[in-house]
């Protein structure tokens, strides 16, 4: 009965994930890994290479031209 009761607890615990105040890569927290890698997609998307740009915008069709 002892043993069970081991599994099942062991098992509950490996079942957790890592909090956000857990050490992660670099010396950050998790959650402070998580904020910089969505701060660093938004910086990326601000200054994306000019081609980009102009690739979508002749993606887009002109509006057409009204006749008077």
């Amino acid at each position: 009965m002892k043993n069970i009761v081991s599994i099942v607890i062991l098992t509950g615990l490996a079942a957790c994930g890592p909090a956000q105040n857990d050490p992660g890569p670099g010396g950050v927290t998790i959650g402070e890994a998580k904020a910089l890698d969505e701060a660093a997609e938004m910086l990326d998307e601000r200054n994306s290479p000019p081609e980009s740009i102009e690739k979508t915008a002749t993606a887009v069709p002109a509006p057409p031209a009204e006749s008077e």
